[in-house]
């Protein structure tokens, strides 16, 4: 089954680049993607410009409305994410714990809905 796991953090209370503590969460993202590349649960995973970049689109009544910024003020930013083929639950949440953020911030693991397409 695939999951995505959902990295929500506090920008503030992530290591500054340039920082040795930076460094070291940046390696432990690496030994984390590998992991999961070797163990075949790899799909994608992908970091998220900060959130100073988002754009909020929604329709109403016919015409389209954008705003600058993300929809909800929050000092957790989602951040980024990995979309993993798990046998199941308890396999998604041991691979998000390897997350970093997931030890100062939180990481959502959530089912993706396979839709037939066909």
């Amino acid at each position: 089954m695939k999951y995505i796991a959902l990295i929500y953090m506090d920008p503030a209370k992530s290591p500054p680049p340039e920082s040795p503590d930076f460094s070291k969460m940046m390696s432990d993202y690496g030994i984390a993607t590998q992991t999961y590349k070797t163990s075949g649960a790899w799909i994608a995973g992908e970091a998220l410009q900060p959130v100073t970049t988002a754009t909020t689109v929604r329709v109403k009544n016919g015409r389209t409305e954008t705003m600058d910024g993300p929809f909800a003020e929050t000092k957790e930013h989602l951040g980024g994410l990995y979309v993993l083929d798990c046998a199941d639950l308890d396999e998604a949440i041991r691979y998000a714990a390897m997350i970093p953020h997931a030890a100062m911030g939180s990481v959502e693991v959530r089912p993706i809905w396979t839709i037939d397409r066909a």
